[in-house]
């Protein structure tokens, strides 16, 4: 008779003996991999943040027209929403005065469609600076004739929504990824020497977060903002900004990194590697930091859509980025007046994407502190 192939031996919970080989060989970033792959959710989230980033990077391909041109004829035009027939198109809009209010009206004819396609030749932009190119991923096929393409409508100014959501996009995702790596810095720095050294030094530096910790937010916000001078530019804004989000947000990172470390330095390694005569600075970064890295990415993971919140809410009282600049809160300062929301509920479509983005990192943080769990399954 031939021979039977032996199957792998089986171990308690469904593991082979091969797969137990793979996972004991592999390093420990591979298992954090293999654990967050695992989470289809976490995953689904990673592509939403992938794209929300390629609209960061490239804002102008993803607009259709340019964020600041204006055309009061133009204002609020309601959404076109796109056919999926063949072609794709979206419909004609009319407008009307009405004699009584003197207000343009808007009506969608259905009945006659603008064809729309993808990658389209519009105005010309830089490509993250390195060279021109006049390609936009999608608008009316023909952007000569009279119809155009509104795909989330326009606001007072006859401003194309879509597009300067685009370009808001870049710059609240900029402002939470900017302030986070601050804040990151901060914490991983000033929580290793308080849990590391500890003492006076540990004693100094948990006041001084209570203290901060303390402090309500709205009237600090309130206090930093007001000392901006109004006649600085919008890069200047958005710099302040980000340094204020990061002032307040590395206090409980540090906490979180100074518990760390307290467990961490009566682990054996550590203390062979002071027997060995290994400097301080040598034994926190290359031996307590990396022993915190997937810790220290979750955390920073789930401040992030924190430091988006906080930055759209400054925005929209008025305190942070101020206009010309165009942020998500920016743009929510359209949406203030009942009025407006009742006669252009489309305004309001900014606040679907801050919860889309802090919803898909919270997603993606919930996803890597469970794979970089070392006791988790």
């Amino acid at each position: 008779m031939p021979d039977q192939v032996q199957a792998a031996p089986t171990l308690p919970g469904g593991v082979t003996s091969k797969e137990e080989e793979r996972i004991s060989v592999a390093s420990n970033w591979k298992l954090v991999w293999w654990r967050f792959r695992k989470n289809r959710l976490a995953v689904a989230s990673t592509l939403v943040l992938l794209l929300f980033y390629a609209v960061v990077l490239v804002p102008d391909f993803f607009a259709n027209q340019k964020p600041e041109a204006t055309d009061a004829a133009l204002a609020f035009i309601p959404v076109q929403w796109i056919s999926l027939g063949f072609p794709p198109s979206v419909p004609e809009v009319v407008g009307k005065r009405n004699l009584v209010t003197l207000k343009m009206e808007w009506v969608r004819d259905e009945a006659t469609r603008i064809p729309v396609s993808l990658f389209v030749r519009g105005y010309t932009y830089r490509v993250l600076g390195l060279f021109e190119t006049d390609i936009h991923l999608i608008d009316a096929r023909d952007r000569n004739s009279r119809g155009r393409a509104h795909f989330l409508g326009t606001d007072r100014l006859g401003r194309d929504q879509w597009s300067r959501m685009m370009f808001g996009t870049r710059t609240s995702m900029t402002v939470g990824l900017v302030a986070v790596a601050l804040s990151t810095i901060l914490g991983v720095v000033l929580g290793g020497i308080s849990g590391y050294f500890g003492g006076w030094i540990d004693l100094l530096i948990q006041r001084v977060i209570e203290l901060l910790q303390s402090l309500p937010t709205i009237p600090i916000w309130l206090m930093m903002t007001a000392a901006l001078p109004q006649d600085w530019r919008p890069e200047q804004v958005f710099f302040a900004i980000t340094i204020i989000l990061a002032f307040i947000g590395w206090t409980t990172l540090a906490r979180e990194i100074r518990g760390r470390f307290l467990s961490l330095r009566e682990e054996d390694f550590i203390l062979s590697a002071e027997l060995a005569g290994c400097s301080h600075l040598r034994i926190i970064l290359r031996h307590m930091v990396p022993a915190s890295t997937s810790h220290i990415i979750a955390a920073s993971t789930l401040a992030i859509p924190v430091m988006i919140i906080s930055e759209t809410s400054l925005s929209f009282l008025g305190l942070g980025i101020r206009p010309p600049a165009i942020s998500w809160g920016v743009l929510l300062q359209e949406a203030q007046n009942i009025q407006t929301v009742a006669l252009a509920p489309w305004l309001m479509s900014p606040g679907l994407v801050v919860i889309l983005a802090v919803l898909a990192f919270n997603l993606v943080g919930d996803g890597l502190r469970d794979a970089a769990d070392p006791y988790g399954q």
